[in-house]
C-alpha cells in the first residue's frame, strides 16, 4: 500500500511525459566507438557525452517504468516491483528536471547526478528477485516454468536494458577518474587479461564458500596470463564469480560428508583460433551434475535449487547479495552479460556417479562462456 501511495505522489504531467519519452527510439552505441571516443579525453568530449546521455537515458528509463506497470499475473502489483517502478520514475524525473548541459560545470553536476541514479538502482536485482518470489507464492504450483514465458521474456529485456543503462552511466562516470589504471578507458580495459580476472573472481567465490561452509575446494585456472583483449573486467568478474560459485556449492555439498578430498574446480581460458572474435572460458566440476529435467529451467528466473535467502531478508538495503545460492537469477543474468557484448553462455551437464573396483567417476557440469573480442566490433550495444 505504501508503494502505491508513493506512485500517487508523481504528477499526472510527469506520468504523461514518461509515456511520451518511452515511445521514442533509443540509440545504440558500439564498444568500438566508446573506446575511440574515450581515448580522446577532452572537456569538450565529456560535454558531448553528457548531452547525449541527457537525452538517451530518459528514453531507456521511461521504457522500463512503463513496462513495470503492465506485467502479467499481477506481478506489477507486488510490493517489491512497485518499489523498483518508483525508483525508475524518480530517476526519470531527476533526468528531465536537469537543465540543458552547456559547459564544464553543467557536465560535472550532471555526472554527479547520474552517479546517484546508478547508486539508487544498485539493489534492483535482489528487489526484482523478491518480487518474483512474491509472485511464486501466489501461482498455481502445477504451473511449469514454460507456462510463464512472457515473464521470462520481460525479465530478459529488463535486465539487458539495465546492463546497458549502467554501462552508459558507469563509462561516463569512470572517465572522470583522475588516476585511471593503465590501459583503462572508463569501464573498458583495453588489455584485459581474462586469466587474471578469472583468478580474482575465483578467489572471491572461494571466500564466500569458506564463509558459508567453513571450507572450499581449490580452483585451478589454466591459460596464458599474457593474453589480453578489450573487455569490461567488472562484467567478466561477475560472470566467472557466478559460475565458480555454483560449482563450489555443488562440489562442497557433494563431498561435505565424504572422507574423500573434494576435487578442484577447473577453469580453462582459451584463445580461439578459427574465430578471433570469440573467447571461451569454461568451469568444470565434479559436483554430480544437473538432472536433464532441470537443464531447461536453469536459465529461467523462477527456478533455484536452493532456499531463497530473501525470505529472511526484509531489509534489502542490508541484504548480502554475495550468498552462495538462492536468488535463481545468477545464471540467466550472467548469460545476458555475455550476450550484451555478442557472446553467450552454455551449460552442459552429465549427472550421476559410477564406481568399480579400480576407479570412480563423479559426473559434473561444464559451463561454456563465450566472449567476443570487442575492439573490432561496430555493432551497437543494446
Amino acid at each position: 500500500m505504501a508503494a502505491k501511495k508513493l506512485y500517487d505522489s508523481f504528477s499526472k504531467s510527469l506520468l504523461e511525459e514518461v509515456q511520451r519519452w518511452g515511445s521514442m527510439k533509443q540509440t545504440g552505441v558500439s564498444l568500438r566507438y566508446m573506446l575511440e571516443f574515450g581515448s580522446r579525453f577532452t572537456d569538450r568530449n565529456l560535454i558531448l557525452a553528457a548531452q547525449f546521455l541527457h537525452k538517451e537515458l530518459p528514453i531507456r528509463i521511461a521504457r522500463r517504468a512503463i513496462e513495470l506497470q503492465s506485467l502479467p499475473y499481477g506481478l506489477s502489483q507486488k510490493p517489491a516491483i512497485l518499489k523498483v517502478r518508483d525508483w525508475y520514475l524518480d530517476s526519470f524525473r531527476d533526468l528531465r528536471s536537469f537543465p540543458d548541459i552547456k559547459d564544464k560545470n553543467d557536465e560535472q553536476d550532471f555526472t554527479k547526478m547520474i552517479n546517484l541514479i546508478k547508486v539508487r538502482h544498485n539493489n534492483v536485482v535482489p528487489t526484482m528477485a523478491l518480487g518474483v518470489q512474491q509472485l511464486k507464492k501466489d501461482l498455481d504450483p502445477k504451473l511449469d516454468c514454460k507456462d510463464l514465458d512472457d515473464i521470462h521474456q520481460f525479465l530478459d529485456r529488463f535486465y539487458m536494458s539495465r546492463i546497458g543503462i549502467r554501462m552508459l552511466i558507469g563509462q561516463h562516470v569512470a572517465m572522470h577518474d583522475p588516476n585511471p589504471p593503465p590501459d583503462r578507458i572508463g569501464y573498458i580495459h583495453a588489455k584485459m587479461s581474462p586469466v587474471e580476472v578469472a583468478r580474482n573472481a575465483s578467489e572471491d567465490a572461494r571466500s564466500v564458500c569458506l564463509r558459508e561452509y567453513g571450507s572450499a575446494p581449490e580452483v585451478n585456472v589454466y591459460g596464458d596470463p599474457d593474453f589480453t583483449f578489450p573487455y569490461v573486467p567488472n562484467h567478466l568478474h561477475l560472470m566467472v564469480f557466478e559460475l565458480v560459485k555454483n560449482s563450489l556449492r555443488a562440489v562442497e555439498e557433494r563431498f561435505m560428508d565424504s572422507d574423500k578430498i573434494a576435487p578442484p574446480i577447473r577453469i580453462i581460458v582459451a584463445d580461439g583460433l578459427e574465430d578471433v572474435t570469440i573467447k571461451a572460458c569454461w568451469v568444470s566440476d565434479e559436483g554430480g551434475g544437473i538432472p536433464r529435467s532441470g537443464l531447461p529451467r536453469i536459465f529461467t528466473y523462477l527456478y533455484s535449487t536452493a532456499k531463497n535467502p530473501l525470505d529472511e531478508q526484509a531489509d534489502l538495503g542490508t541484504a548480502d547479495v554475495a550468498t552462495m545460492a538462492g536468488y535463481g537469477f545468477g545464471l540467466p543474468i550472467s548469460r545476458l552479460y555475455a550476450r550484451y557484448f555478442g557472446g553467450d553462455l552454455q551449460i552442459i551437464s552429465m549427472e550421476g556417479y559410477e564406481e568399480d573396483n579400480s576407479e570412480s567417476f563423479i559426473a559434473g557440469t561444464d559451463a561454456y562462456l563465450h566472449l567476443s573480442r570487442l575492439g573490432d566490433s561496430q555493432e551497437p550495444l543494446p
